[in-house]
């Protein structure tokens, strides 16, 4: 009889329980709250999609004409923003001036990474810190002096202006990135690597970066995305149309005092942030599939 009490309460217990995936409270608790976010997320991107492609008049005509979908689609904007603007050399220019940035900035963060992670050498940890506070250092500040050594060494309106500047906020982060993930790795793979006579220089190549590439992936992105978007100092270094970089030139050749060109803004806007979404959306499976092979203590 005690038998039977117990397996009926046990399946009360467990029909009590399946109330939480019921349809009414899994659209609660799971789908509700995922539709917000995805809206939250993506309607800037289908806002500025649906005014890049519609006509004038249905951009200021709200009688007539719904705000938020397009009844008579053209290229017009895209065709004004690539033949009849600076736009494509903009955007080469946003280009190698980011992966040049980036490049630089991991090449010296790897360095500064590993000297302080692994060297052990007195104060690492002070440098560290020092290192990360240097980050937090706003660029509305760094941009004064920058701007005064950018005019004496006579980078002003050049691209080299942006790609020596912005390692001033990279590195820091990378190096903050990186040390994590080169405290990650055991102290016994270099140990054992230096009693079988590798260098330094070898135990960082071969053994240290190999398995650091979760972190290089990130800082990486990370830095390339930093630059892609980096607006004070392309606009303060840069004067020239054909020097400025996508956010500046965007921003300061569409807006002619108080009339916006909202077609080519947002066309503008939009193919400024796809070279990023493609780099995301190509490196995410690199980054997972990276860290399942991450060495664990």
């Amino acid at each position: 009889m005690a038998d039977v009490t117990r397996s009926a309460n046990l399946a009360g217990d467990e029909g009590g329980m399946n109330y939480l995936e019921r349809l009414p409270w899994r659209l609660v608790t799971i789908y509700l709250p995922l539709a917000i976010f995805v809206f939250v997320l993506l309607f800037p991107f289908y806002w500025m999609a649906i005014t890049a492609f519609k006509p004038n008049e249905e951009l200021t005509d709200y009688k007539n004409f719904s705000p938020f979908w397009v009844v008579r689609p053209t290229f017009d904007h895209i065709r004004y923003l690539l033949f009849e603007t600076s736009y494509p050399g903009w955007l080469l220019n946003t280009v190698l001036i980011s992966v040049a940035a980036t490049f630089l900035s991991l090449i010296a963060s790897i360095f500064a990474a590993y000297s302080i992670e692994r060297l052990r050498f007195q104060g690492a940890r002070t440098v560290g810190l020092a290192i990360f506070l240097a980050y937090l250092v706003p660029p509305s500040i760094l941009f004064i002096p920058l701007a005064v050594m950018v005019f004496k060494l006579g980078l002003y309106d050049t691209p080299f202006a942006l790609i020596l500047t912005y390692p001033t906020f990279l590195i820091p982060f990378c190096t903050w990135l990186l040390m994590g993930y080169f405290r990650s790795i055991p102290y016994e793979l270099e140990e054992c690597a230096l009693i079988d006579g590798a260098t330094r220089w070898q135990i960082l190549t071969k053994i240290v970066l190999p398995l650091a590439v979760p972190g290089l992936i990130s800082a990486g992105i990370f830095a390339f995305t930093l630059s892609w978007n980096e607006f004070i100092y392309a606009l303060t270094f840069i004067q020239s149309s054909e020097n400025k970089t996508v956010p500046v030139g965007v921003l300061t050749e569409l807006v002619r005092s108080d009339v916006y060109e909202w077609g080519a803004l947002m066309a503008g806007a939009l193919i400024g942030s796809l070279p990023v979404v493609i780099l995301y959306s190509f490196f995410v499976e690199h980054y997972v599939s990276s860290m399942t092979g991450a060495v664990k203590e």
